[in-house]
Order: C-alpha cells, then sequence, then structure tokens
C-alpha cells in the first residue's frame, strides 16, 4: 500500500496542473451542489467528520482518486454500527505532493478544540505549502504566511453558518491558488450570510482560469 502511495504521488506531483476540491465536516451528507463541482476536480480531499461511507462514495472528481482523514466524530464510539469501519479506514493526517508542493491536511481539532491555532498548524507541517483543517464548519483561508491555512467550512447541512461551502486548490508549478465558494442556504435557519471574504487574487483568471460559476451560487 506504501509503495503504491508512492507512485500515486509521484504521478500527481508530475502533473503540471492538479486542480483540488477541498470540504470537510459533511456529518453523512454532501450537498449535491458541492458534489457536482467536485467532478469537475482533478482531486477530492475531506478534512473529517465524514460519519458516512456514503459521503466518500459522493467524491467523484474525474480521476475518482479522493483522500479523506478522521475528524473528532469518525471514532467508533461516534458513529453508527454500520460505518464503524470508517474509524479503522481513516488516517489522522494525509501529505499530498502537489505540483508546486505539499498539501498538508488534517481535522485540526487537536489545536485548540473551539478555535485551532493556525501557529500550531503551521508549526506541525511546517514544510508543507498549504494545511488543510476543518472542525469549526467556518470557512477561513489565512495566507499572511507559509504555509497557507486553509478551512473549506461545512459541505453538507450542520452548521453551515450561511449555507453549504468548499474550496478550490489549483496547484502548478507556477503557483497556488485558492478559491473558497459557498452556496445558497436552502433552509431559513442558515440563510444569514457569512462574512467571510471570498475574493480573487486577480491573477487567479489569467493564469488558472476557474471553470466553476461566481463564489456564491
Amino acid at each position: 500500500m506504501m509503495r503504491r502511495r508512492t507512485r500515486l504521488d509521484r504521478a500527481i506531483a508530475a502533473r503540471r496542473h492538479v486542480t483540488v476540491g477541498i470540504v470537510s465536516d459533511t456529518h453523512a451528507f454532501l450537498d449535491p451542489r458541492v458534489a457536482d463541482l467536485i467532478r469537475g476536480c482533478d482531486l477530492a480531499v475531506h478534512a473529517g467528520d465524514v460519519c458516512s461511507a456514503e459521503v466518500l462514495d459522493a467524491l467523484r472528481p474525474k480521476t475518482r482518486i479522493s483522500f479523506a482523514v478522521a475528524g473528532n466524530n469518525d471514532s467508533a464510539e461516534r458513529l453508527p454500527a454500520r460505518q464503524a469501519f470508517l474509524a479503522r479506514r481513516l488516517p489522522r493526517e494525509v501529505h499530498l505532493r502537489l505540483p508546486g508542493g505539499t498539501l498538508a491536511v488534517e481535522h485540526g481539532d487537536v489545536h485548540g478544540f473551539d478555535r485551532p491555532c493556525h501557529t500550531s498548524l503551521r508549526r506541525l507541517h511546517r514544510e508543507a505549502r498549504a494545511v488543510v483543517y476543518g472542525h469549526t464548519h467556518r470557512a477561513v483561508l489565512d495566507q499572511s504566511e507559509t504555509p497557507w491555512v486553509i478551512n473549506p467550512g461545512a459541505a453538507g447541512k450542520v452548521r453551515t453558518h450561511g449555507g453549504p461551502s468548499c474550496a478550490l486548490l489549483v496547484a502548478t508549478r507556477r503557483g497556488w491558488w485558492v478559491r473558497l465558494i459557498r452556496f445558497r442556504a436552502t433552509n431559513r435557519g442558515e440563510r444569514r450570510r457569512d462574512r467571510t471574504d471570498f475574493t480573487l487574487p486577480r491573477r487567479w483568471w489569467y493564469q488558472a482560469p476557474p471553470r466553476f460559476g461566481s463564489s456564491t451560487v
């Protein structure tokens, strides 16, 4: 398995352009609009609190290659009996070699249960170009220093803070670009708009034009 993973990492890193769809905190439900967006990506990443194997089955990027880590709700004690095998299947961390650097993925709850510490995440994954975490259900893009810290928010229907969200990462040898996307809430309790800034760097449009609509759809 390790040898196979190494070959896969090398094959991915050798590509010139890789688009990664990043989700988290689905809690057994993946919003269909997020699933549709993932289908246009090369890879998919889930940052924990999966809570259902059906969610992983719904992550179907173009290559059919996806990665997921365990969240605090993916333990055998908290999962339904028929989903308990996820506790054994999901690792605590994943490191993906992409064009231009490494993407580190973990759930993040061990870095502060209510508000994971970005300094702690950066210290643990100092070799990465970006770190993905979940747990808070709030979308965050912290590019104040390297590695970047990314939280895609919640991609299901539990505490989405304004609507289900995800992140898109375009990785090339020339540079990386990240876009946070929130879909409109479908129930009254989630219609309050989150204030997270979804502004794209202008260079995104010239060097890696996205194939997916506006930031809020």
